[in-house]
Order: C-alpha cells, then sequence, then structure tokens
C-alpha cells in the first residue's frame, strides 16, 4: 500500500495541515475515523506504538488544524502519540514503511519532515526545548506560536519540572498541552498521577463554575462583573474544589480539563489559548487506545506491539526472550534472597518484572519515567544494606549517568543493573538502540561489566552479583529470544572477570562479547566446512576481563578478532588492543562492533548483517584475513 486508497475519503484530500483546514467539523470527524482505521491497519503489519497514537488522534488534528504549522512550533514528548501528526503533514503514503528498514521512524524526526519540530524518543524532553525555543524567538524578534505537547507520563520525569521551573522568564504565548490518558507505558505513578486524577475526576469543578458564570452574566450588569473578575472567580472556584493550583503556583495558567476527542471543544478551546501572552496549560483527557476495544481494555499490552499479521517467512522460531528469563530470575531471587529489592522506570512489562511485582509488591518499586532518581534510590537502599536490582534499558540508563558515577561507583555500592535491550534493539531505531553502555561503563572506576550469552548464563550473572560483596555491578542483554534457558539446570556461581574457551583453533581467534559468543559459533562451523578452525572464547566478563586467557590468545595466535554489540568508539575492542601495545605484543587485533554512526531503525537481523555482526560477516571477515 503506497498510495492512501478510496476507501479513505476524506483523508484522500488530505496531504499537509494547510489541506485541514478546508474542511467543515464533520470532515474532520470523517478523518479522524480514516486515520484511527489507518493506523491499526498500519500497526497490525508493522507493529508500532498503536495505543498512545489511537489516543491522540482527535488532538493531532485540531492542534494542526488551529496552529500555523509548520512556521508555528508544535513539540511532542516521547514522539509514540504522534502517528496521526505523522500521517496528516506529508507522510500519509510512506505511512506503511513505519518502523520498516529505510521506511519512516516511529518517533519524531526532524531530518525526515520539517512538521518534526524537534526529535523525541526518550521521554519528558519537550517542555525544555520549548522553552529554548521561546527565547530563540525572543532574541530573533520571531512572533510564530509554540506548542508543545507532553503525555501525563512524561511528568513523572524530573526534566520536566526542570523546564518548567525556567519559563519564568518568559513574557509571551506559550501552551503546553497535557495528553492525559492515566498512562505511560504501564499505568502512571506519583503524586502526580494523584493531583491529575483529583482534577479529572471532579465533575463538581465544571458544573459549579459553569453555573456560576451563567448565573453571573444574567444579573444586571453581571458582564461587566465577570469581566473584572472573572479571574479572580475563577481561581476561587478552583481553590475550593482543586487544592493546590500546582500548575498556577509554577507559573502556568491553568484550562481545563477538556474532553480531548470532542473535536468542536478542542478546536474552540485552541483557538481561546493559542494566542494568550503568557505561559499557558491545557489540560486534554484522553482514551488510550480509543477506537481499538482490545487496546482500550489492556493499554498496556497494546501500548507498543509487534505486528499482528506476520509472514510465515520471517516468524522467529520458538524460544524465550531475555526479558522473560530475567523475569522467572526474579522471582527466584525474591524467593532466596528477602533483601534484595527491584526497581524500574515505567518498564514493569517491558523488563520482565510482572510477575515478580504481583508476588513481591513490598519489594517492588516503579518509580515512573525517573532514571536518575532510580539510580540514586537504589544507592540509598544499597547504603542501607538492601540489594536493589535496578531493571531498566541500556539506552534509558544513559539518562543516569551521573548518579551512575556519583552516587553508586564512588561509594562503590553493591547496585546490580539488569540492562535490557543492550545493543541493536530492531525497529524503534537509534533512540532505542543500546549502543554505548560498554564504552560509558567501562570508564567508571569499581564497576563490573558482564554480557550474558543465554538464559543460563544470564541467571547465573545475576545470582552472582548478589553474592559478591561490593562493587556496582551490570549485566547487558538484548533484545530477543536466548539460544538456551533450562530452568531445572542448577544456577552456577561465577568467579568475576573468568572468560571461557569454547573451541581451541589455529591460527585466528574470536572473542566474543556476550550473545556473540552464538553467532561467532555458528560462524565457526561455517569455516570448519572449508577446513578453517578459529578459536573462539566467550567474554563474560568486560570489565574486570580475564588477563590470563587474553595473554594466552594473543600468544598463541596470528589474528584476534574482537566481536561486540556495542559501538567500537570506547568499546570492548579497543581496551584489548591497548593491553596487547602495554605488554608489547604485535598480533594482528580486528575488532567487529556497531561503527560509529546511528545506526536507523530495522530488523535486528537485517542491521546486525548490515554492520558486520553476522555469522556470515564473521566468517567473510576470517576468511579475508587469512588470505
Amino acid at each position: 500500500m503506497s498510495e492512501i486508497s478510496e476507501k479513505y475519503k476524506v483523508l484522500s484530500k488530505v496531504d499537509y495541515p494547510a489541506d485541514l483546514r478546508k474542511l467543515n467539523l464533520d470532515e474532520l470527524q470523517q478523518l479522524c475515523g480514516e486515520i484511527r482505521h489507518l493506523i491499526i491497519e498500519t500497526v497490525e503489519k508493522t507493529g508500532g506504538h498503536i495505543a498512545p497514537s489511537l489516543g491522540a488522534v482527535e488532538l493531532a488534528v485540531s492542534l494542526h488544524y488551529v496552529l500555523n504549522t509548520p512556521e508555528d512550533k508544535l513539540i511532542w514528548d516521547v514522539g509514540h502519540q504522534a502517528y496521526a501528526h505523522k500521517i496528516i503533514t506529508g507522510r500519509k503514503n510512506k505511512f506503511h514503511t513505519l518502523r520498516q528498514h529505510k521506511g519512516i521512524s516511529g518517533f519524531l524526526k526532524p531530518d525526515e519532515s520539517e512538521y518534526d519540530t524537534f526529535g523525541a524518543g526518550h521521554a519528558s524532553t519537550s517542555i525544555s526545548a520549548a522553552a529554548g525555543f521561546a527565547v530563540a524567538r525572543e532574541l530573533k524578534g520571531g512572533d510564530y506560536r509554540i506548542v508543545t505537547v507532553i503525555g501525563d507520563g512524561s511528568l513523572t520525569g524530573g526534566l520536566a519540572y526542570e523546564g518548567i521551573n525556567n519559563i519564568y522568564r518568559i513574557k509571551k504565548q506559550f501552551l503546553i498541552v497535557l495528553n492525559d490518558n492515566e498512562m505511560s507505558i504501564s499505568r502512571n505513578v506519583g503524586l502526580m498521577s494523584y493531583y491529575l486524577t483529583k482534577i479529572r475526576v471532579n465533575p463538581s469543578y465544571i458544573k459549579f463554575r459553569n453555573e456560576v458564570w451563567n448565573t453571573l452574566g444574567k444579573l444586571p450588569r453581571g458582564s461587566n462583573l465577570l469581566r473584572l473578575l472573572g479571574r479572580k472567580i475563577d481561581e476561587s472556584i478552583k481553590n475550593f474544589f482543586v487544592p493546590g493550583l500546582l500548575f498556577e503556583e509554577l507559573g502556568l495558567k491553568y484550562y481545563g480539563p477538556i474532553d480531548g476527542h470532542d473535536l468542536e471543544q478542542l478546536i474552540t478551546t485552541l483557538n481561546k489559548v493559542k494566542d494568550l501572552p503568557f505561559p499557558a496549560l491545557l489540560h486534554v483527557v484522553t482514551k488510550k487506545g480509543k477506537g481499538l476495544s482490545d487496546a482500550e481494555e489492556d493499554p498496556t499490552k497494546f501500548h507498543g506491539i509487534g505486528p499482528i499479521k506476520v509472514d510465515p517467512n520471517t516468524k522467529e522460531k520458538n524460544g524465550i526472550s531475555f526479558s522473560k528469563v530475567f523475569g522467572k530470575v526474579a522471582c527466584e531471587v525474591g524467593e532466596k534472597y528477602p533483601d534484595t529489592v527491584f526497581i524500574t522506570a515505567a518498564m514493569c512489562e517491558g523488563t520482565g518484572l510482572s510477575e515478580f511485582a504481583r508476588k513481591f509488591p513490598d519489594r517492588f518499586f516503579d518509580v515512573g519515567i525517573a532514571e536518575g532518581h532510580a539510580v540514586t534510590f537504589a544507592a540509598g537502599l544499597a547504603m542501607d544494606g538492601m540489594r536493589p536490582i535496578v531493571a531498566i534499558y541500556s539506552t534509558f540508563l544513559q539518562r543516569s549517568y551521573d548518579q551512575l558515577i556519583h552516587d553508586v561507583a564512588l561509594q562503590n555500592l553493591p547496585v546490580v543493573f539488569a540492562m535490557d535491550r543492550a545493543g541493536i534493539v530492531g525497529e524503534d531505531g537509534p533512540t532505542h538502540h543500546g549502543a554505548f553502555d560498554i564504552s560509558y561503563l567501562n570508564v567508571i572506576p569499581n564497576m563490573i561489566i558482564s554480557a550474558p550469552k543465554d538464559g543460563n548464563e544470564l541467571r547465573n550473572l545475576v545470582l552472582t552479583a548478589l553474592n559478591q560483596k561490593g562493587n556496582p555491578f551490570a549485566i547487558r542483554y538484548p533484545r530477543g529470544k536466548t539460544p538456551v534457558f533450562d530452568e531445572d539446570m542448577e544456577p552456577k556461581f561465577l568467579e568475576i572477570g573468568k572468560w571461557e574457551v569454547l573451541r581451541e583453533g589455529e591460527k585466528v581467534a574470536i572473542l566474543a562479547v556476550g550473545v556473540m559468543a552464538d553467532v561467532a559459533e555458528k560462524a565457526c562451523d561455517q569455516l570448519s566446512n572449508e577446513g578453517i578452525n578459529p578459536g573462539l572464547v566467550y567474554v563474560r566478563f568486560i570489565k574486570p576481563f580475564d588477563e590470563k586467557i587474553l595473554k594466552s590468545v594473543l600468544e598463541k595466535y596470528d589474528v584476534v578478532i574482537t566481536v561486540e554489540e556495542n559501538a567500537l568508539k570506547g568499546g570492548f575492542g579497543v581496551h584489548i588492543v591497548k593491553f596487547a601495545e602495554d605488554l608489547g605484543i604485535d598480533t594482528k587485533i580486528v575488532n567487529l562492533g556497531i561503527p560509529d554512526k546511528f545506526v536507523e531503525q530495522g530488523p535486528r537481523n537485517l542491521l546486525l548483517k548490515e554492520i558486520g555482526l553476522s555469522s556470515e560477516n564473521i566468517a567473510r571477515k576470517i576468511k579475508e584475513l587469512l588470505r
């Protein structure tokens, strides 16, 4: 499907936001239905973040209808709520390529469209970015509008409040639209969620406010009274029904809540608030998964999904994912180690911890989209004798770098970091690839870094991490299935830093980090059919590494190849080169890993092949080197 078919009668007429502004209300409502249908039809084939985008269809349409985009700056938070935005900004005929290799991104990407004002894949960035646009507008003497859309889940992230804290100097138009669907990925946590719920479920405020205004308007000179005292009357009513008036105390004029699926009300309200000469917040209540009954009933499950209609030729083999293995190990740990707690940052399901959270609710902490807090919170627990495990995606741990150094490593606290999605993640693309964790962790003193090759090793490493007396301990593992996991196997406590020789060979040896050991094993099998027998070492510990085995490998083989699913810059391989140089060993060392660029989205196996990390690529490289 490269062209929008005739069944999309209104959407077929809309290429850009200017076309929206030619439609009447009935046509706009039909358009919203057609956009929902296209999102569902597409995501069934491509996978993607279906529930958040279905909930924001009317919001996207009304914003582009009311604003003069792209001259007006519309800045979205996270990006996975913006599929409708993509469809009506010149990408409807490419929407079938969503998250596909060489296709359009599942997130906001400025080099994809001028309507993607600011790139977004991680949460809570929009207000800070919009504040930057506002100051730039002031310094340049511009008069365009600035509107940012932030999901309520993003308000669990501290960066949102850092942005709000610094908008006091903005004296012109600046509108924050709060898309409140009670969800980030899991149900929202914390006091902000509680506060928004109090506003959302209090119809008395809206009803009473309207009655007061209608009554005053009917009195003699009532309209004059409303004009003079309207704001004070409004604030008094809010103070009575909505404790705290948090947003107004933070310097934002608050409007709402309004129904985010009532297109007429959205357009009317946006027209009233779009040109206010001061910072304001419009609270819009939406339903995550709107229009798809399964997604409405279970918005967590349908936050992000894989393809429903899968080509049988590309279907993954049966197996268990590393995330599910970790979830099983977590429950085992919960039974055996009563001083252990698990922490996640709005990723309970994604990291496999749902069952642990159900069984051990008092020892499970979802802190929301607040990765920095998660790490320092873990440090406080560890300092007082608990054994915290922070379950987090590699790409999101980047947001906690100072906390890793200052709060954990400097104090040498035994916090365990279970780093899911390390390496290439696939269709979520460059904002989500865990390409840098070996590089950024390797330079931190006291840090132990490990990488399991399969599910059994993941279990062994988690238990080893809990049984060592000190040191922060990182365990990195990829998205996808593990080649091996035997729940009945007796776990092993591993020697810190110890590698494992999987094959003895001749002339060339492979040092394979984590799951790359399985890939390298297949390369060795291919080469053995041609009479080539590489040595193979499984690198389970990246820091500290096994100097004894490494020294023997460097002395025995003519060529050593390091293979890692991490950026080559600052990665495992460069430390092996340095080690050889320090010893004066001139063995030829070749590093394979993620090149010095941001890798685009696509199927994980295809991307690994493109960057040279498939078994075929490794075998070919070895043959080239031996020539």
